[in-house]
C-alpha cells in the first residue's frame, strides 16, 4: 500500500506515475501496489482509474494519514472468498463467540474468561473499559464525569468527551481502509452488528486505550480551545509514526483465525457466469475489467 498526496495520478508506460506541481515524476510499479491511499490534493486521472480496475488496485480516498475515510474505489469488500469467510464467522454463533474471545484477549492481553457467552463478555468488557478511562482521567489530571456524549448535539459534551470522540474517528477512519484494503466488509461485525461499520468498531476497540484515547486525554488537558482539531493532528502524527496500517491488517487475519476455519469453497452446483471474465492481472476476487 502507498500514501500519495499533493499530486496527480497517471499513467505512463503502463505504470502509475505520481507528478508534482514541479512536475516531477514519481513511477510507482503496478504489480507491487494493491491499495492507493489518495490523501488531500491528490488528483486521479481517467487512465489512471482504467488501470487501477484493470490491475484490482483498490484506491481510498482518506484524510491525511488516514485520519478521515472519505470513499473507496471497489466499495464493500472486493474478496468475495473473504466477505464468504467473515459471513460464516459470523453467522455461526460457536465461530463467532471464538472471535469475541480472541477479540478480548487481545484488547486486554490476557485470556476471556471460560463459559461466558458474547453478552457476558460484552458486560466485563464495559466495566474494565469504564475504569480505564477513569485510570486515564487521573494520570492526566483531567476531570471526568464519565462517557457522555450526544451525537446529535456536539456541543453537549465536556472537552474530554470531545476529545475522545475525535480521537476514535479518526482511528475508524483508518480502520475501515484496513478493512476494505485487506478485502473485508466494515459492515460484518461480532460484538457490534447492525450498523455500517460494525466491523470497524470491533477492530478499532481492540486497539483505542494504546493508541488514540491516551491523546485525547492529553489534548483534554490543555484544555485548548480547538481540542478537536488537537487531537486530530496528534492522531495524524501517531498514525504516521507508529506506522499503524501496517500493524491492522495483520491483526484484522488474527482475529478472524480464531474461528479456526477456512474460507468456504464454492458450491459444487453454482454456475460459471455466462460470460467468462478477462484474465486479470490482479489478487485473485479482486475485480478488474
Amino acid at each position: 500500500m502507498m500514501f500519495v498526496g499533493k499530486g496527480q495520478i497517471d499513467v505512463r508506460d503502463g505504470a502509475f506515475v505520481v507528478i508534482d506541481k514541479n512536475g516531477e515524476r514519481l513511477h510507482i510499479p503496478v504489480g507491487s501496489i494493491t491499495c492507493l491511499m489518495l490523501e488531500p490534493g491528490s488528483r486521479v486521472s481517467h487512465a489512471a482509474i482504467k488501470l487501477a480496475s484493470a490491475c484490482g488496485t483498490l484506491l481510498i480516498w482518506v484524510g491525511e494519514s488516514g485520519v478521515r475515510l472519505y470513499s473507496a474505489g471497489q466499495p464493500g469488500g472486493a474478496r468475495s472468498d473473504k466477505l464468504l469467510y467473515q459471513a460464516k464467522l459470523a453467522l455461526d454463533e460457536t465461530l463467532r463467540l471464538k472471535v469475541v474471545r480472541k477479540m478480548f484477549e487481545l484488547r486486554f492481553d490476557e485470556s476471556a474468561p471460560e463459559r461466558r457467552s458474547v453478552d457476558q463478555l460484552r458486560g466485563i468488557e464495559g466495566a474494565r473499559v469504564r475504569k480505564t478511562y477513569q485510570l486515564l482521567a487521573k494520570q492526566y489530571n483531567v476531570d471526568w464525569h464519565g462517557r457522555k456524549y450526544d451525537p446529535k448535539d456536539w456541543n453537549s459534551g465536556d472537552i474530554t468527551n470531545k476529545c475522545i470522540s475525535s480521537a476514535t474517528s479518526c482511528l475508524y477512519g483508518i480502520s475501515e481502509a484496513a478493512i476494505l484494503a485487506a478485502g473485508y466488509a466494515p459492515a460484518i461485525g461480532f460484538l457490534h452488528t447492525g450498523k455500517p461499520l460494525s466491523f470497524v468498531y470491533d477492530i478499532a476497540d481492540i486497539i483505542k486505550f494504546e493508541t488514540v484515547v491516551p491523546v485525547a486525554f492529553k489534548v483534554a488537558a490543555t484544555k485548548s480551545n480547538q481540542a478537536d482539531r488537537d487531537v486530530r493532528i496528534a492522531c495524524r502524527e501517531s498514525f504516521r509514526k507508529t506506522k499503524i496500517l501496517k500493524r491492522l491488517i495483520p491483526l484484522i487475519e488474527e482475529v478472524l483465525s480464531a474461528g479456526e476455519i477456512t474460507p468456504p469453497e464454492p458450491y459444487e452446483d453454482a454456475q460459471l457466469p455466462a460470460i467468462p471474465e478477462p484474465e486479470s492481472i490482479g489478487d485473485d476476487g479482486h475485480r478488474s475489467g
